[in-house]
């Protein structure tokens, strides 16, 4: 009961963080919104970068990443990463430094007051159950990579609720992959499940926050025949990756 209580109250004071320093940046994202679309994203980037940091510190969430090897942050990338907690969109500011992106998001994110107006601009958003929707939005993340923008995507679409490392995977990512020839680089959120629970958005509670970099897969000389075999390669290699460092979710 008290270990509730301590994550209720703290939780409180975390929206109160977060909805604080949204309105001090607020001016800052107005000034992103007024610039030309390429340049306005990557301040929004920028400035949320720093909103992440802020908050991070703010609520004694201690994030670093473990790299299983380096990797050059003068290409562009599809990243990916599991999707387990509300905390994953600041932990994707947290993850990826020192280059531009775009984030795949989810349509439903731009109904929130005052951030969803900010993540709509920010972030490429889709409809899943569209299906043009979906390839609108995939044609939107090639646009940018052809600008030397990565991209960051959450295959699995949603929360994974199964308790198994990850629920299955969308073909999006890979799609794009293939058709821009640029590597997939899975990050993992190994806890986030545990700093912010899915089944509650009053379970915030400070703590470590890693991000895994795994190593990069290339996709030259693949082709549209190849998003199944792609797609599955990189199930496997997240999901052992999440069972070798014991993801607090996982259960038999």
């Amino acid at each position: 009961m008290g270990r509730k209580i301590f994550r209720f109250c703290f939780s409180i004071y975390g929206f109160s963080v977060f909805l604080l320093l949204m309105l001090l940046l607020l001016p800052l994202f107005i000034w992103a919104f007024l610039e030309k679309p390429i340049k306005g994203g990557n301040l929004i980037y920028k400035i949320s970068r720093f909103w992440a940091d802020a908050f991070f510190f703010l609520t004694a969430i201690r994030h670093w990443n473990i790299y299983q090897e380096a990797y050059d942050k003068n290409e562009e990338y599809i990243f990916v990463s599991n999707h387990i907690s509300y905390l994953d969109i600041p932990m994707m500011m947290k993850v990826v430094r020192g280059q531009h992106m775009r984030i795949l998001g989810k349509a439903e994110m731009n109904k929130i007051p005052i951030f969803g107006h900010i993540y709509k601009r920010g972030a490429v958003t889709v409809d899943r159950e569209n299906s043009a929707a979906r390839s609108k939005s995939v044609q939107h993340l090639i646009a940018f990579i052809h600008k030397k923008i990565s991209v960051f995507i959450c295959p699995e679409g949603t929360f994974n609720m199964t308790h198994k490392p990850l629920k299955s995977f969308y073909d999006g990512a890979f799609r794009i992959a293939i058709e821009t020839q640029k590597p997939i680089l899975p990050i993992l959120f190994l806890d986030t499940y545990d700093r912010l629970n899915y089944k509650s958005i009053f379970s915030l509670n400070p703590g470590k926050c890693r991000g895994i970099y795994l190593s990069k897969t290339s996709t030259e000389g693949l082709t549209g025949k190849d998003v199944p075999m792609l797609k599955e390669k990189i199930f496997k290699q997240m999901e052992e990756a999440l069972i070798k460092y014991r993801a607090s979710w996982i259960s038999d």
